[in-house]
């Protein structure tokens, strides 16, 4: 997000935690909602604090609240979603990249690579990105089922492709006549 939340690691403290507090102004919210793709952003909040874990590795834990209004997927009506998560993250000062052309992920992926700075606003704009709803449905809103089809041509409807469906009813026919 900004320079100013970096926290550069070689002026952290040791032996103290170092507490944050991010509330985004109106203009980074517009900035931050644009760049995720979502109609606004509203009372965003995260607070949390870095600590060493050992010698060379940190820790930063904190809390994200934040109001998300979203298209609705069915009735392109505004959808209200409130966001109240836990982050946390270990800087690893042996953080070893995976080389190569084909690559697993780690199981873990709350282990970041240290760098120079750690930047609680950067950590903040992925959480938000990560918990956003990606198919936002106002309550009641369903789809309802479409029918295309050539005149003259019967359509093909959603229970034409469940075949399970069709030899149960088959089955349950069988059944009767017996």
């Amino acid at each position: 997000m900004s320079e100013s939340t970096a926290l550069r690691v070689a002026d952290l403290p040791q032996n103290t935690p170092t507490a944050f507090e991010i509330t985004p102004g109106k203009e980074e919210l517009a900035a931050l909602a644009a760049e995720l793709g979502v109609n606004a952003l509203r009372k965003v909040r995260f607070t949390g604090e870095v600590k060493a874990m050992g010698k060379r590795d940190w820790q930063l834990t904190g809390a994200l609240g934040a109001t998300v209004v979203q298209d609705c997927v069915v009735t392109l009506e505004p959808v209200t979603t409130r966001i109240e998560e836990k982050v946390s993250l270990i800087y690893a000062a042996h953080f070893e990249t995976p080389e190569g052309t084909e690559v697993e992920m780690p199981e873990d992926d709350s282990i970041e690579p240290l760098g120079s700075h750690i930047d609680p606003a950067a950590v903040m704009a992925e959480a938000l990105a990560l918990h956003i709803p990606p198919y936002p449905r106002k309550d009641g809103a369903e789809l309802g089922e479409a029918v295309y089809a050539e005149d003259g041509v019967a359509p093909m409807r959603d229970e034409d492709t469940k075949p399970f469906a069709g030899l149960a009813a088959l089955r349950g026919q069988l059944k009767d006549e017996d």
